[in-house]
């Protein structure tokens, strides 16, 4: 058997490769301005904190557009190019408001003079200066108010409490669409196009007249002056799709996208096509779909993930592309590197196999890798959880399992009942058995692990971040036999608590999976949350919080790390200043750092 405890990463270079994963520079997709397209921004962590940078094109300047100790990630430029927008909030808290400051440099200005600090429910930027913001609070719900560049007392053009967001405004200016739940499933949106007076002109709600709730989501107006079509993102088939629907006209035109899997959509610059981007079993790939020919073409990508693109005015479609072997890039179908972050590249990792397990609620995938070196098993396995949990694991590169299989680990991760990716009832699956659902998937894929040699049942570690971390918890007091280490990262651990106390928009999703609110459907919250089996874990825990976070709150993890101790289980706790996550590369370092020597100080050698 592999020796879990030893440390294979020693080598002449003082820096070991899975840190060099983290610390190396890297860039996101640049988004570009509608109206002046050589100005872009991007996210970047050159200065080993996650910013934004401003990039003229023309004459290849790039100039580093945000400087806060906890990073900086969330920001767009007005359509003519003339503006950096950035949330500016306090210490990862996600509570703030937009300011902005001139591309080429200059101070910060508030963006939305009049509106208080909240929560982000969506912005748009007309050309003319006006800003449609979408604002969430605990004490209002949902508002999008109209800010005028007049300088005007902001108005309210929406109100619900509810979830709500700002979708997309026309690109005259006079149509905005607004995503809403009004209906009271906070999964699967209605849509509601409305004037800047608030005036409603069209309604698309597909959870009406039935039984199922059926999701829509905005794509995008037509980039053309005076065109009603609005790129819509649609269930009506059990998987994600796009159509065109003219809002004035009142027609929906269905695509001839024959696709497996889900397919999303955006417009190509000139409105006369569309940019597909089809995800199919944790890969992707692009195609170009003519409208007026009704004719799909593919774009050549190499087998991986692609997690953003975008199409230029010349035609050309700029996209970021990854594998779990090979390090993002961001390239250009006309030819070549778009973007390249300055500095080292990151060392590759691990392909991944597709293990396919039947589970109790049908077919799970799940994507395991092995160290290489480390002999032919079976290896200490960590199961990596994602979070969301309406996300999925995919074929990308990611320098936490890197960083595990560079310790001798093997690394399995489930895409468990809940996940998107796999169609809409296997999204919708969890409800009023959250966590439940999902961890009869976990077991299953674990039972596979262990049985086919992969992975040694003795030196098991499960971990995970946010809905990961609350799924760790409640694993390993649900099967405390199962696991040998649990790793939680920003978790729900005492879920009444955690409603109570998290952002407006979570109370809507929590009350939409458990069907109610704690004090409604108390037995579901209790047979959910890891708080009810606390006693029961038996495997050493390692917790991390952040102080600031609004989505798993420090409150509700404390209640279930003063459980731990009151009987003596061997746990570590570490807090830290940032919300959900931190954007501060040697602080990400450190925490995998922290949870690598926690699985290798209490597995079995």
């Amino acid at each position: 058997m592999t020796d879990a405890s030893a440390d294979t990463t020693a080598t002449t270079d003082p820096v070991p490769d899975w840190e060099k994963r983290f610390r190396a520079p890297r860039v996101g997709l640049p988004e570009w301005a509608e109206d002046a397209p050589d100005r872009s921004l991007f996210v970047s962590n050159a200065t080993g904190t996650y910013e934004l940078y401003a990039w003229d094109r023309a004459t290849g300047v790039q100039r580093q557009a945000t400087d806060r100790p906890n990073g900086t990630t969330d920001g767009t430029l007005s359509p003519d190019g003339e503006w950096v927008w950035w949330f500016s909030d306090t210490d990862g808290d996600e509570f703030g408001t937009w300011v902005r400051q001139p591309f080429a440099g200059g101070p910060d200005e508030p963006a939305t003079p009049g509106l208080e600090a909240s929560y982000p429910a969506g912005l748009a930027i007309g050309r003319d200066g006006t800003a449609v913001v979408g604002r969430s609070t605990d004490e209002d719900g949902t508002t999008i108010h109209v800010v005028r560049p007049d300088g005007t007392q902001p108005a309210v053009v929406y109100r619900h409490r509810e979830s709500a967001g700002v979708g997309d405004l026309s690109r005259d200016g006079t149509l905005l669409a607004v995503e809403h739940t009004e209906h009271g499933d906070a999964m699967h949106s209605a849509l509601r196009v409305i004037t800047l007076d608030g005036e409603t002109v069209a309604e698309l709600d597909d959870s009406e007249g039935g039984t199922e709730e059926l999701g829509l989501m905005v794509l995008g107006f037509a980039p053309v002056a005076g065109d009603t079509r609005l790129l819509v993102g649609h269930q009506r088939r059990g998987r994600w799709e796009p159509m065109v629907w003219d809002v004035a006209a009142g027609t929906e035109e269905g695509l001839a996208v024959d696709l497996p899997g889900d397919v999303g959509a955006e417009w190509y610059p000139d409105g006369s096509a569309l940019l597909i981007e089809h995800g199919y079993e944790a890969r992707s790939e692009l195609f170009r779909y003519d409208l007026a020919a009704r004719e799909l073409v593919r774009l050549d990508t190499p087998p991986g993930t692609v997690s953003g693109a975008t199409a230029r005015p010349d035609g050309s479609v700029e996209y970021q592309w990854s594998s779990a072997a090979e390090p993002s890039v961001i390239r250009s179908t006309a030819g070549g590197v778009v973007l390249d972050p300055p500095g080292f590249r990151p060392p590759g990792s691990v392909p991944v196999e597709d293990v396919w397990v039947e589970g109790p609620g049908g077919r799970i995938h799940a994507l395991a890798q092995r160290p290489v070196g480390h002999g032919e098993g079976p290896f200490p396995t960590v199961f990596e959880i994602h979070g969301g949990p309406t996300w999925h694991d995919s074929d990308a590169f990611a320098a936490t399992p890197a960083a595990w299989l560079d310790h001798g680990f093997a690394v399995v991760r489930v895409n468990y009942r809940g996940s998107t990716g796999y169609g809409r009832e296997w999204t919708d699956a969890l409800k009023h058995r959250v966590g439940l659902i999902e961890l009869e998937d976990v077991e299953a894929v674990r039972e596979w692990a262990v049985g086919s040699g992969l992975a040694d049942p003795a030196r098991l570690v499960l971990s995970g971040g946010s809905w990961g971390g609350y799924l760790t918890l409640l694993g390993l007091g649900m099967h405390p036999d199962a696991w040998a280490v649990g790793l939680a990262a920003v978790p729900v651990a005492d879920y009444v608590t955690a409603y109570h106390d998290e952002m407006e928009a979570l109370k809507s999703l929590d009350r939409t999976l458990f069907g109610g609110t704690p004090e409604e459907v108390p037995e579901r919250f209790e047979a959910s949350s890891p708080l009810t089996y606390v006693d029961a874990v038996k495997a050493p825990v390692h917790i991390a919080a952040g102080l600031n976070d609004p989505r798993c709150p420090i409150k509700q993890i404390e209640n279930y790390v003063d459980r731990l101790a009151a009987r003596g289980a061997e746990h570590e706790v570490y807090r830290y200043d940032a919300g959900h996550g931190s954007l501060v590369v040697e602080e990400r370092i450190k925490q995998v750092r922290m949870e690598i020597d926690f699985a290798l100080k209490h597995l079995p050698r």
